[in-house]
């Protein structure tokens, strides 16, 4: 793919131990705008190569993850190639009701609809780009907020 990280890519938001998530997709800027749609991403970083391809880092909330372009010479598929992914992004939102219609609306597909589970208020999606998530929050939480305050 062509792209070296520079040091404004390995700024982080603080210096504590933390694992951010990079999605291989197909697309990427239809990933990002996809993903601006679906859970309101802001683009922190950004770089595009010649051929098209997208390296970005997006927050939604304050929660971050990194996106890129699929590059089979360094290892790193997409799901649509691997027919299938290894890992779920859980997603935690205040109002999961509404970010799960928001990602269904932006072209997400439902894989089961929010439900309490598990002790959860929890749904899951696939996006455009076979990445899946659950979105939810604790049921405690939930519980806690209907709650008249006393």
């Amino acid at each position: 793919m062509g792209f070296s990280m520079s040091d404004d890519m390995l700024k982080t938001n603080g210096s504590k131990t933390s694992i951010t998530p990079m999605l291989s997709v197909r697309g990427g800027a239809r990933a990002i705008q996809f993903y601006r749609a679906a859970f309101g991403a802001d683009e922190l970083f950004r770089v595009d190569n010649s051929a098209g391809e997208v390296v970005a880092r997006l927050s939604v909330e304050g929660a971050e993850f990194w996106l890129a372009d699929e590059s089979p010479e360094h290892f790193n598929f997409s799901p649509e190639s691997l027919r299938g992914s290894s890992v779920r992004m859980v997603l935690v939102a205040e109002d999961p009701d509404a970010v799960f219609a928001r990602a269904v609306a932006a072209g997400a597909t439902v894989v089961w609809p929010v439900a309490n589970s598990h002790g959860w208020r929890l749904g899951r999606v696939s996006d455009p780009f076979g990445h899946h998530w659950e979105i939810g929050k604790p049921l405690s939480e939930a519980l806690n907020q209907d709650s008249p305050q006393t």
